[in-house]
């Protein structure tokens, strides 16, 4: 098996760096999963210098019994036991403050603002990307490799990001923050790859991580229940308040806007509704929780704040397919305003401030990301 090279045809190795791989030094980002484990295997297999690194981000003596999570405490003792198996260079670096400031913190606030945060990707943007990028080259390496499934083409400078082979396995909307001097560093092997054959190689090379299931909460919430993380850190978002109509009619009562979000329909709690009624927005300056019908939640304009273009700026106009849920489909769009404002040509709901708005469009190698941005509201 050959790592996916998207590089070059010049190149001497699979990475496109004109040298031999015995002479090529990178730092896989190890999370003890099978993702980046496999990774380090096959680089290691083709005679790269690996030294892998594994970020401690949070407290794990309160969560490292949980399952699940992708920052577990267990994570740590995979990724040395990998490291141990593939005779590798392995580093543990603690991030916990620079967490806690860039992530946590943030998180919190981004509910107080009435908002749904996605902390995964504050967290590339931040303490993984941007304050790993910095270590990485500290440590001389020629490049930060990753096991996350997205495709990187082009030659050493002005790369350009792809969804990948696998759009079941896409994540190139957690990685829309990742800058153009990163992503010219960065480098994605399993691109080309469906998540059984990772696994498959993984067994082949008898890692001990090869049957241990992906991570599906975030790391810093104990099985899922971020309402308790919140509370201990803004107990103001249990504040009460009223639950209102598009009207403004009080139709009942609420223990908080941490407990809804845009979208929502059970736990609204308001009897006499002839028919369903949905979190149309929520209001964090008088705490009220605005409900409508199904009708009132479709959407078709988005505005967008704090760009990052993977893409000359004013590539980022007209016709355009975007992403505002990682797991959602791509929805026809047309892009104006510095890509700061998004007109959808049908519909959308559920869509909440605080998410993220990634741009796409198709050329003859794939689908493309062009960058994305924050949405800041929708009418």
């Amino acid at each position: 098996m050959s790592l996916s090279t998207h590089t070059n045809t010049n190149s001497i190795n699979s990475l496109g760096f004109a040298k031999a791989p015995e002479e090529t030094k990178v730092v896989v980002a190890m999370s003890g999963g099978v993702d980046s484990s496999t990774v380090a295997g096959l680089l290691k297999e083709q005679n790269y210098h690996v030294i892998g690194i594994t970020l401690q981000l949070y407290d794990y003596g309160k969560i490292g019994k949980t399952s699940g999570t992708c920052c577990a405490g267990k994570d740590i003792y995979d990724a040395k036991r990998v490291s141990e198996q593939l005779n590798i260079e392995h580093h543990v670096f603690n991030y916990e403050s620079l967490f806690k400031e860039e992530v946590i913190e943030k998180f919190a606030d981004s509910y107080l603002k009435g908002e749904t945060p996605i902390p995964c990707v504050s967290c590339n943007q931040t303490v993984k990307f941007r304050d790993l990028f910095k270590s990485a080259k500290k440590l001389g390496a020629d490049a930060l490799v990753t096991g996350h499934y997205v495709k990187r083409l082009g030659n050493l400078n002005q790369s350009k990001m792809y969804q990948p082979v696998d759009a079941n396995r896409d994540q190139s909307y957690f990685l829309f923050s990742t800058t153009q001097e990163q992503l010219d560093y960065l480098r994605f092997p399993l691109a080309d790859l469906p998540k059984q054959e990772t696994r498959d190689l993984a067994k082949k090379m008898n890692l001990s991580v090869a049957d241990k299931p992906d991570s599906q909460d975030i790391c810093f919430v104990p099985n899922g229940n971020y309402k308790s993380v919140i509370e201990k850190l803004r107990p103001e978002s249990y504040d009460p308040g009223n639950i209102v109509d598009l009207e403004g009619k009080v139709l009942g009562r609420h223990n908080g806007i941490i407990n809804f979000t845009i979208g929502q329909r059970k736990g609204i709690k308001v009897g006499g509704q002839e028919e369903a009624i949905f979190v149309i927005k929520i209001n964090p300056e008088t705490k009220d929780v605005i409900v409508g019908s199904r009708q009132d939640l479709n959407i078709t304009k988005i505005q967008v704040k704090e760009i990052n273009f993977l893409c000359d700026p004013k590539e980022l106009e007209g016709n355009f397919f975007i992403k505002v849920r990682s797991t959602g489909r791509l929805l026809p769009c047309r892009v104006s305003d510095s890509a700061t404002s998004v007109t959808l040509q049908a519909g959308e709901s559920g869509v909440s401030p605080g998410q993220a708005c990634v741009f796409y469009r198709k050329d003859d190698k794939g689908m493309r990301v062009y960058g994305g941005g924050w949405i800041v509201s929708t009418s």
